[in-house]
């Protein structure tokens, strides 16, 4: 069996391009909690925190979303794996349906929270390709054709 490994806080910050300080902060909102603490009480992170913090740095780096969207995002992962499992250890048709529509209710309320970034970035778009036309169009004031 291969053996787990554990890197130090800043290891795993340099592993997923952030910085130690960060690391903590998002510890401090309750978005990661290290693997293990070592006999010195360093904290230590495995392959699953990794993968949590490159997902947490790409919402908000390469999507935008805010840290306390980010943490919403990530509740409801967490939501919906204790209800995997909840429904698994039942047969009752009844809890199980109460189980899938709590799961419906939470992607509805993840697909909102997209669709509004949606939104907001087209407005983005929409803005920025209004402010090029404007520009574009005192080039041609200056210099008919130069655009």
């Amino acid at each position: 069996m291969t053996p787990v490994r554990l890197l130090r806080i800043h290891e795993a910050a340099a592993e997923v391009g952030l910085t130690p300080r960060s690391v903590r902060y998002y510890e401090e909102l309750g978005l990661l909690t290290p693997a293990a603490r070592s006999e010195g009480d360093y904290r230590l992170y495995d392959e699953t925190d990794l993968e949590r913090l490159r997902f947490i740095k790409g919402l908000r780096d390469d999507a935008g979303f805010s840290l306390a969207e980010v943490a919403r995002l990530l509740e409801d992962e967490e939501a919906r794996e204790r209800g995997h499992a909840a429904y698994h250890a039942t047969s009752d048709p009844a809890e199980r349906a109460r189980i899938l529509r709590d799961r419906l209710v939470r992607y509805d309320q993840q697909i909102e929270m997209l669709r509004t970034k949606i939104d907001r970035l087209a407005i983005m778009v929409d803005e920025a390709e209004a402010r090029r036309a404007r520009t574009a169009a005192l080039i041609d004031e200056l210099a008919p054709g130069a655009t």
